[in-house]
């Protein structure tokens, strides 16, 4: 009894070390694919009909990402995952950094970025399940809030320090081309560090982790996932998932091409490295604290009473992006704004999306619906991406973000009908 009650504490020293980095790690190859990937073609001469329609499908991993999850716990360990996965990452982005020179960099980086998609996304399976086996209940209440602290400040690497070292290294070589390059080969080193720094530090004590029946556990799963398709009002449900960020796919995966984009064709002029610090510093600080006040006022009044307010928050400041596009301000202190307030509703009205995949998880086999659930939430920012560029090419900046606009009423409508219990998402001290 005595060295089993050993084992934890000997971890719980080292959580430090391995928990933070872990989820960091996480967060950086997700932010390259979805957002930095953009803003690399973009600068390398790519139509914005093909940046979103290409980009978009390197969503589709996140999406079936729940139908090969039982492999991850099938074959070898959860820390083999997620070691594994961290080093093909890194040599992704360095095939990456190969091809740009080339004259089809295009289809080239696509391919690689897609198997690092891929990666990252049964890389999330790993870490996620070696998290919940090797942290205690109390160790993984109290890690949570760094886990996702230490996912925000990839999201701000990937998003701002990564974009604007592009930029000076634009600056600096004079060769858009070059600069990119040398940007990957940075990011290949880090994914390559994470992966040799995790191998040795994370803890091979819990390799022998539980293993289920394989027939059984197939079984199971099979079955899981058809009781999921029988959750009552599902169709309602699925709809949600689908239609209440349209609107903001769109803008998503057009917001950054518009304000590199010139004056001449509607877009704002700006350099990489002023939209690096834009969505990488404002952008993540506005969507931060929206994410914080949206928990908080849920768990005080409930998802029920907060889910227009929030559908609205996450939608209306998308007219900001028309005023951007009519107007075409030259401030970097307006545009920042208009930013902000963006981002900001956007993390604010995300809080009931989230809530309600929580709601619709809710029963024996909530962990597993709850990673269907968010396949959903990836294919409703996959497919209206897709087509984004091709209707903003056709539109021009102004109607396009028009039409954003106008892409949210689906939601609002789904929003009606929809209904649960008031006290959902409330504090048990706040439901009297």
């Amino acid at each position: 009894m005595s060295e089993s009650k050993q084992e934890p504490q000997a971890t719980k020293r080292n959580l430090w070390f391995w928990v933070p980095s872990l989820y960091f790690a996480e967060g950086i190859p997700y932010v390259i694919v979805m957002t930095v990937s953009v803003i690399m073609y973009k600068r390398l001469g790519i139509s914005n009909t093909d940046i979103a329609l290409y980009t978009s499908w390197l969503y589709l991993p996140w999406v079936i990402k729940p139908l090969w999850s039982p492999v991850v716990d099938l074959v070898k360990t959860k820390r083999f995952w997620f070691v594994s996965m961290q080093f093909v990452i890194g040599v992704s982005l360095a095939c990456v950094a190969f091809t740009i020179p080339t004259s089809n960099f295009f289809q080239l980086s696509l391919a690689f970025l897609w198997l690092m998609a891929f990666s990252s996304a049964t890389h999330d399976i790993g870490a996620d399940g070696f998290y919940m086996i090797a942290l205690n209940q109390s160790e993984q209440s109290f890690f949570v809030g760094i886990r996702s602290t230490a996912y925000r400040i990839a999201m701000i690497t990937g998003q701002g320090l990564v974009v604007i070292l592009a930029g000076q290294l634009e600056t600096n070589f004079g060769d858009v081309f070059q600069a990119w390059m040398v940007t990957f080969w940075v990011l290949s080193a880090m994914m390559l560090f994470f992966s040799a720094y995790h191998f040795l530090i994370v803890p091979k004590s819990f390799e022998t982790e539980e293993r289920k029946d394989r027939a059984g556990f197939l079984t199971d799963f099979w079955q899981i996932i058809q009781s999921f398709f029988r959750k009552k009002n599902i169709g309602l449900a699925l709809a949600f998932l689908l239609l209440y960020r349209m609107g903001e796919a769109q803008l998503v995966k057009l917001a950054s091409p518009f304000l590199l984009d010139e004056a001449g064709v509607g877009g704002l002029g700006l350099s990489t490295s002023a939209v690096g610090t834009l969505y990488g510093t404002i952008g993540i600080i506005a969507l931060s604290v929206g994410g914080i006040l949206g928990g908080w006022v849920v768990a005080r009044k409930g998802l029920k009473y907060w889910l227009w307010w929030m559908i609205a928050a996450l939608n209306v400041p998308n007219l900001l992006y028309v005023a951007l596009a009519v107007y075409q301000p030259e401030s970097f202190t307006v545009i920042g704004a208009a930013v902000a307030i963006e981002q900001f509703g956007y993390g604010f009205g995300f809080t009931a999306y989230l809530m309600y995949m929580i709601y619709i998880a809710d029963g024996p086999s909530k962990t597993a619906h709850y990673a269907l659930a968010t396949g959903f939430m990836a294919l409703g920012m996959m497919l209206p991406g897709m087509v984004s560029g091709w209707i903003q090419e056709i539109l021009g900046y102004q109607l396009f973000f028009f039409w954003v606009v106008l892409s949210a009423i689906p939601g609002f409508v789904v929003v009606k009908f929809m209904d649960m219990p008031a006290e959902f998402g409330r504090k048990s001290n706040d439901a009297g």
